[in-house]
Order: C-alpha cells, then sequence, then structure tokens
C-alpha cells in the first residue's frame, strides 16, 4: 500500500521533475521536510496533548480489527444474503473494499505524517476549514457514542441464545462497568483487550472459511458435497422488493453495496490511536497496510463463504431474522451447522460473538472519547475535556461517552427499546460523511504540500495513486450517502421515519459546518496558508528519543515478534 520507511522512494509513478517545476513556476522551492520545519517548530502550549504513548505496534495492529468486525461479519452480513443473493454479496463487498482501501491511503499518508490524537478530526480544521473541522469532528463523536448502547444491548442477546436467567439490567450494568475500567486504568490495558479480542476475532473468521472449506466438499456428518450448489438453485442473484429480472437483481445488488458502505470499516479505528502509539512513524505504517490487507480478507471471503453455506431462500435464515432469534442464531454460519446437524459448533460461535460484540462497544467508547478529545484540544468543545489522568486518559471524554450508553437501560422498556434503535439509526450515514471528510482533507494536505514546496518524497509514507485514489473514495463515499436511503422513494415505500433515519446526518451535517462557519466567521484555508508544522515538535522529538522497552516475559517478545 506504501512505503514504512522514513524516507523511500515514492510507492507509485510520481513525476517530481514536474511538481517542482510547477512549485518554482509558482515561486516556491521544493525542500524537504527538515528545511521547512528548521526554526518553524512550534508547540500549542495552551492546550497541550497529555496523552500517553503506550500502545505497542501489536496492540495497533489489531485495533482496526477489533473496531471494525462486530456482530456484521457472523450475524447480519446474512441479510445482505436473503436481499441479494449470494452474487450481489460478494461483489458488493469485493467492490468497497477497493473504496475503503483508498480512504486507508488517505489517512495513512497524513496520520504518519503527524500522528497525533484525534488526527483526521483535527486535520479536518487544519486543512480545509476550521468549520469543517467541528463538523467532522461532532459527527465521528456522535457516531461513535451512539453505537456504544447499541453494542451493550447486542452483548446482552448475545447472552440469551444460552439464557435469559441474567436480569437484562444487571447484565447491562455490569459491561459499562467493564468498558469504565478498561478505559481508564489506562491505555495500556485498552491495547491489551483489543489485542486479545480481535485476536478471537481473527481466529473465529479463518475458522469459519476453513469449516466452509471442509463441508462444501463433503466433510459434514451427511456427506454431503454440496459445493457451490446454492449459487445456481435456487441462484446467484435474488430479486428484491417485488422486482423481477434485471431491475430485480440490480435492486438487490444495491442492497448488498449499501450494508457494505456501512459494514466496512478499519482507517478510522487504527488513525484514532495514533496518537498514543509508541513509535508511530515506525507502527503505523505497517499497521494500516497489514489491517487493509486482513479486513479485506475477511470481508471478502466472508461475503463467499455465507453464499456457500446458506441459499438467499432459506426459510429458517428467514425466520431467524423475523423472530429477531437471540445471539448467533440468526447467523448463517450456524443455521448452515444446525441443517448439517453439527453440534457444539454453533456454541463456540456465539461465545466468539459475544467477545466481537463486547470488543465494537470498547472500541467505540475509545474512539469516542479521543475524538471529543481531538475536539477539545482543538478548541471545539469544552477546554475541561482536555483534562487527562497521571496515565494519560482524558477523564471526563471517557465519563461523556459511558453517560451515552447509559441509554442502553432503555431496553429494558419494549417501547423505550424502540427509541435507542431510533437513535443508532439516526447516524447511518455518519460513517460515509466521515470517510468523505478524509478524502477532503487529503486533497487540500497535498494541495497544501504542493504551494509551500515540500518535496513529497520526504514524506514518511508515500501512498499509491495519489490524488486520484482520494477522489474515486470521495465519489463513492457520497454517492452511497445520498444512494443509502432509496427504499422509501421507490413506488408504495415511503416511510417518513425511515427517510428520517437515513438522511438525518445528511442534513445536520451541512447545519454544523455553515452554523459554526457564521458563528465562529472562519473562512476555507488557502494552500499557502495551511499549517503544516503544528505539533510537529513533539513528533520530532519523541521519535529521535524514542527508546523501545523491553519485552516483559518471553512470552511477550514472542507477541511482539509476531504481531509487531
Amino acid at each position: 500500500m506504501g512505503s514504512d520507511g522514513a524516507h523511500s522512494p515514492p510507492a507509485y509513478p510520481y513525476d517530481a521533475e514536474k511538481e517542482t517545476s510547477a512549485n518554482k513556476a509558482a515561486g516556491a522551492e521544493s525542500k524537504p521536510l527538515s528545511d521547512v520545519n528548521a526554526g518553524r517548530l512550534s508547540i500549542d502550549s495552551g492546550k497541550i496533548d497529555h496523552t500517553h504513548r503506550l500502545l505497542k505496534s501489536r496492540h495497533i495492529q489489531l485495533i482496526g480489527i477489533g473496531g471494525s468486525i462486530g456482530t456484521v461479519l457472523y450475524v447480519q452480513i446474512g441479510q445482505g444474503l436473503l436481499h441479494g443473493g449470494p452474487g450481489s454479496l460478494f461483489i458488493a463487498f469485493s467492490f468497497w473494499c477497493t473504496v475503503v482501501l483508498a480512504v486507508t491511503l488517505c489517512m495513512a499518508e497524513m496520520v504518519t505524517y503527524l500522528p497525533i490524537s484525534s488526527p483526521f478530526v483535527r486535520f479536518a480544521g487544519r486543512y480545509v476549514d476550521d468549520a469543517f473541522g467541528f463538523a467532522i469532528g461532532w459527527n465521528f463523536f456522535v457516531f461513535q457514542a451512539a453505537l456504544v448502547p447499541f453494542e451493550v444491548t447486542a452483548c446482552n442477546l448475545i447472552i440469551n441464545f444460552w439464557t435469559k436467567a441474567i436480569p437484562t439490567g444487571a447484565m447491562i450494568a455490569i459491561i459499562i462497568v467493564l468498558y469504565a475500567a478498561i478505559n481508564v486504568i489506562a491505555v495500556k490495558w485498552y491495547g491489551e483487550t483489543e489485542f486479545w479480542a480481535a485476536l478471537g476475532k481473527v481466529l473465529l473468521i479463518i475458522g469459519l472459511v476453513l469449516f466452509t472449506f471442509i463441508v462444501m466438499v463433503g466433510g459434514n456428518p451427511q456427506h454431503d458435497r454440496f459445493g457451490f450448489r446454492y449459487w445456481s438453485n435456487p441462484g446467484s442473484f435474488a430479486e428484491l422488493y417485488g422486482y423481477t429480472g434485471s431491475l430485480g437483481r440490480w435492486i438487490g445488488f444495491l442492497q448488498c453495496l449499501i450494508q457494505a458502505a456501512f459494514t466496512i470499516a478499519g482507517p478510522d479505528y487504527v488513525s484514532m490511536a495514533a496518537g498514543e502509539a509508541e513509535n508511530p512513524r515506525k507502527v503505523m505504517p505497517r499497521a494500516f497496510n497489514a489491517v487493509f490487507y486482513r479486513l479485506t480478507a475477511f470481508f471478502i471471503l466472508g461475503s463467499l463463504c455465507v453464499g456457500i453455506l446458506v441459499p438467499y431462500n432459506d426459510k429458517s435464515l428467514i425466520e431467524a431474522y423475523a423472530n429477531g432469534a437471540p445471539g448467533a442464531a440468526a447467523s448463517p454460519y450456524v443455521v448452515a451447522m444446525k441443517r448439517l446437524t453439527i453440534p457444539v459448533l454453533p456454541h463456540i460461535v456465539n461465545a466468539t460473538v459475544l467477545t466481537a460484540a463486547f470488543s465494537a462497544g470498547n472500541s467505540y467508547v475509545y474512539c469516542a472519547s479521543r475524538s471529543l478529545y481531538g475536539l477539545a484540544l482543538e478548541g471545539k468543545a469544552p477546554r475541561l475535556l482536555t483534562t487527562c489522568t497521571k496515565t494519560g486518559v482524558p477523564i471526563y471524554c471517557v465519563a461523556s461517552v459511558l453517560v451515552f450508553a447509559l441509554l442502553s437501560f432503555l431496553q429494558l422498556g419494549s417501547g423505550a427499546s424502540v427509541v435507542l434503535n431510533w437513535f443508532v439509526s439516526l447516524v447511518t450515514a455518519s460513517q460515509l460523511i466521515n470517510f468523505a471528510g478524509v478524502c477532503i482533507s487529503y486533497l487540500c494536505f497535498r494541495r497544501a504540500i504542493r504551494a509551500q514546496g515540500v518535496d513529497p518524497a520526504t514524506l514518511p509514507y508515500r501512498a499509491w495513486f495519489m490524488p486520484y485514489a482520494a477522489y474515486y473514495a470521495l465519489f463513492w463515499t457520497l454517492l452511497m450517502a445520498i444512494v443509502g436511503g432509496y427504499p422509501v422513494f421507490l413506488p408504495g415505500r415511503w416511510d417518513t421515519p425511515d427517510f428520517l433515519f437515513s438522511y438525518m446526518m445528511v442534513f445536520v451535517f451541512p447545519l454544523l459546518y455553515v452554523g459554526y462557519k457564521v458563528v465562529m466567521k472562519t473562512k476555507i484555508h488557502k494552500p499557502e496558508e495551511v499549517d503544516l508544522i503544528k505539533d510537529l515538535a513533539e513528533i520530532e522529538e519523541h521519535e529521535a528519543n524514542y527508546v523501545p522497552r523491553k519485552a516483559e516475559s518471553r512470552f511477550e517478545r514472542i507477541l511482539d515478534a509476531v504481531f509487531g
């Protein structure tokens, strides 16, 4: 995906002579970053980042997986199969991974250059417009915070797969307390928790891929070599919403693409840990590369496996979703295991799905708190939120997110639980808006680099296919944010709540931007005026003085060697 050396040559064809000539024509001479920064390094003494760099390479490697792989890959992915069939599901997930790749490239180049807390939230304000940073930051915070109570209640529902004896209120309280303990003690404990939880997710998806291959070639109690049978009967592409023929299959595919767009993530979770990584300019490039490849493999292979195991018209799967079956009971993998009369495995899947839901919620607490902290550092949230504990945890930011987690107690009332689902649905477009914001920030960053005569070859990370990849991702993320609620516009399917759920943040985001811009009288930054060196002094000082900490045990050394 890119280079991970400090001054490696460009990883994609780059006409340095042409760009240098353009800079000279504009009156700027191309020069390395060290020359640009000489005599200009500064630290914002008013709002200093007090978080600690305690996250190791192996923590960073798996944090992106921990946040992006929740219950969707194991359970809700079956809805895509019902809507579009195995062919549509596989093509949609494979295609959307290319969009996530483009976003990852944008994020990697910017974050590796300036690995600060809440990087892409703060970059939006620094490289584009302060009002844009305000809107992006609060969009991401509300999105992440709203998902915390959703995952808390998901954990409770997953446990109902085994028993309903544990009171719902007690289980919700236990999960919230665990989130508080993990996120308040020290960031390294969050890193350790996510490392092991994400490792469990990796092992599960690898196990499910192997399970799929073994049973499809006849390694099942029924000795049925079904292979790709369900791709031909009932077929590869399902028709949706009563439409038939090519139109019906196209609508089914579009529904799968929408699910992929709201499901596949990763680079944003990795970047949020940049400000607390031990040696960020060495660790972050490898983390961005590795996380994308792993996520792509998991989501593409996962979508393929689901279509192999279960036909899109399977009655058990349809009934499981219709009746709100608890935990992994609605998972296509569990449905296949039961149909093939394979015992025990469904319980193993449910146990790992529980850890996946818990881990995802834990990541949301971390990312929401760090995005709020980044807003406070930039003066876009109350200054009190910049307060950190002795272990470098933004305590009031974490507490604010845990207040959102208390919304999970709405699950205690049947009517109130509907309110919780509404609240989560209102922010469904936020992830796509966030990805689009990253692309816009990158394009402005690249313009600033050119305008200020910085030699791109001296950047710590050089991404492929730029700036074309950024434009590619920007186009598709904005398009899918608009298309996401298309079913309400189909004849006879208009529903006002569904329309609001799909487009609320699409309307709210411009209001946040315009409102802040009018009140604070901000301006869009000119490329030559963009501040490329703020906070860079701390990064370069840390890099110059960094001394790797020795592992405390042989087991830890093995983990660092394998996942570092």
